[in-house]
């Protein structure tokens, strides 16, 4: 795969402005669920959510990114009430403790609401807008940062879901089409970041299509974050070898012009996205 220079924009949020393009920015993950694909039940204290996320801090994050309902495939939707009674007692302990934003993960206004009056900065939309149309307005109430992830279908239908005959024509159009919703309701396009939606309903092959396609989000004018970290697409035997393989999605994104990498292991991820970026500085201008 050829470097891409990446286009440089400005993210803003409401009480600062995120330069994105320069290097890449790790998005840290903490899932205070007891039952995430990854790490479901080791956050869910809201005393140990609290030191991980200090922790994130500390090992480099640059955005936090805090989810209280599990988005793994066959996972049933989670009722609102219950969403915040997961994540509110962690935002609370985080209110005013970190130099990062929080990004909070959630497709329900009233979620985003209550999390963005505890201090959260950006919502994390898995569901690119499709499921509570309320949510664009609560971003623009608060001045938000909003991401929009592509979903295809949801978690419970995943698995009956044929291939997408094209993928990326697929994603790109839905992308769109979240933008353009978003805007709609007012939200600045200077406060959105578009996710290609690694999992979310593609198939295994075509998720490493993606990530080989990724240039063509160039298409859409925005900022692109990618969240390979320990999807099933790149599981292996061991945890250690699958941490690896997260690292060669990591670099390979890098490569292909994302601005930002979600991630659950900071540490090792940030090596790999500086060296990802080094490469990138170096590429020949077009």
């Amino acid at each position: 795969m050829t470097p891409r220079p990446r286009k440089r924009f400005v993210w803003k949020l409401k009480n600062r402005e995120i330069q994105l393009g320069d290097r890449t920015l790790i998005v840290g993950i903490l899932n205070v669920t007891p039952d995430s694909f990854s790490d479901g039940g080791k956050y869910f204290d809201p005393d140990l959510a609290y030191a991980r996320a200090i922790e994130l801090e500390e090992q480099g994050a640059d955005i936090l990114d805090i989810g209280a309902e599990s988005t793994r495939p066959g996972s049933a939707r989670l009722a609102e009430a219950e969403e915040k009674r997961r994540l509110v007692p962690v935002l609370k302990r985080l209110r005013d403790k970190l130099a990062i934003p929080i990004s909070v993960d959630t497709y329900k206004a009233g979620v985003a609401e209550n999390a963005l009056d505890l201090g959260a900065e950006i919502v994390n939309d898995p569901s690119g807008l499709t499921i509570d149309p309320q949510l664009a307005r609560m971003v623009l109430n608060y001045d938000a940062g909003l991401i929009l992830n592509h979903m295809r279908g949801t978690p419970e239908s995943w698995a009956k879901l044929p291939p997408a005959k094209d993928v990326m024509l697929a994603i790109r159009g839905d992308l769109e089409a979240a933008v353009h919703r978003a805007v709609r309701a007012g939200v600045g396009r200077a406060r959105i970041v578009v996710d290609p939606g690694l999992g979310f309903g593609k198939r295994g092959e075509q998720n490493s299509e993606i990530l080989a396609r990724l240039p063509e989000m160039g298409a859409l004018d925005m900022p692109v974050l990618v969240g390979p970290s320990r999807k099933l697409f790149l599981k292996q035997r061991t945890d250690l070898e699958t941490e690896f393989a997260t690292a060669a999605a990591v670099t390979a994104a890098i490569l292909a012009g994302a601005h930002l990498v979600r991630v659950h292991d900071v540490v090792a991820m940030r090596a790999a996205a500086n060296v990802a970026d080094a490469i990138v500085r170096n590429a020949p201008q077009d």
